[in-house]
C-alpha cells in the first residue's frame, strides 16, 4: 500500500505547472479542466504545525486531471522522468484500463511527461503508450526511451503558459480525423 511520505508526490511540481496552466486556459474560456484528489487516510499528524506526516492512500487514482476542452471530454496524468528512459511501472494497470475505456467513450487521454534533465515536455497519446504498454506484456522492454517518442509532440512553454498542452491536444485531434 503506499504511503503520503513515499514516491507519491514526485509528480508535484509539474502538477503545480499544470495547474497554473489550466487557470490561464480558464480564464481564456479555452477548456475546464480539474486536478483530481486522491483520497487518503491519515494515520500521522504532527499537530503542532497542523500536517499529515504519515497517510494512506484509500483508493487507486485513475488519472490526475479530467475536464473538457471545446467540448471534448479530456483526461491525463503527469508524470516526470528524471532520465531519457520512462519506466512502465510508474503507470499502473488500472490507469490504462481507465484511459482505454475513456477513448472508447470518445474522450481523449494522454500523459504529459517532463524529462527534468532537459526541461522537456512530452505529450504522450493514449495509443503510443498502449503500443509500449503491449510490447512490455509480450515480454519486451519494460520502458521506453526518449528517442522512441514522435518529435512533433514535444513543446515547451510558452506565452505565460507552463505546460502549453491544448496545441497537442489539437494535433492529436487533426490526426484522428
Amino acid at each position: 500500500m503506499a504511503t503520503w511520505n513515499s514516491r507519491g508526490l514526485r509528480g508535484s511540481t509539474l502538477e503545480d505547472l499544470i495547474n497554473r496552466t489550466n487557470e490561464k486556459y480558464e480564464e481564456s474560456h479555452l477548456c475546464l479542466v480539474q486536478k483530481i484528489p486522491t483520497p487518503i487516510t491519515p494515520i500521522k499528524i504532527d499537530k503542532e504545525k497542523r500536517h499529515i506526516t504519515l497517510a494512506y492512500f484509500e483508493q487507486k487514482s485513475t488519472v490526475d486531471y479530467i475536464g473538457v476542452v471545446q467540448g471534448i471530454p479530456v483526461c491525463f496524468d503527469a508524470k516526470e522522468c528524471a532520465t531519457n528512459t520512462f519506466p512502465l511501472q510508474n503507470i499502473h494497470p488500472h490507469q490504462v484500463q481507465f484511459m482505454k475505456e475513456f477513448e472508447q467513450q470518445e474522450g481523449i487521454a494522454f500523459f504529459l511527461l517532463n524529462f527534468t534533465q532537459t526541461q522537456e515536455f512530452y505529450y504522450l497519446r493514449f495509443a503510443e503508450l498502449a503500443t509500449f504498454w503491449g510490447r512490455m506484456e509480450e515480454g519486451g522492454r519494460k520502458s521506453f526511451r526518449k528517442d522512441e517518442l514522435s518529435p512533433e509532440y514535444f513543446f515547451e512553454a510558452k506565452n505565460q503558459l507552463f505546460v502549453p498542452y491544448l496545441d497537442m491536444v489539437a494535433k492529436d485531434l487533426k490526426e484522428r480525423d
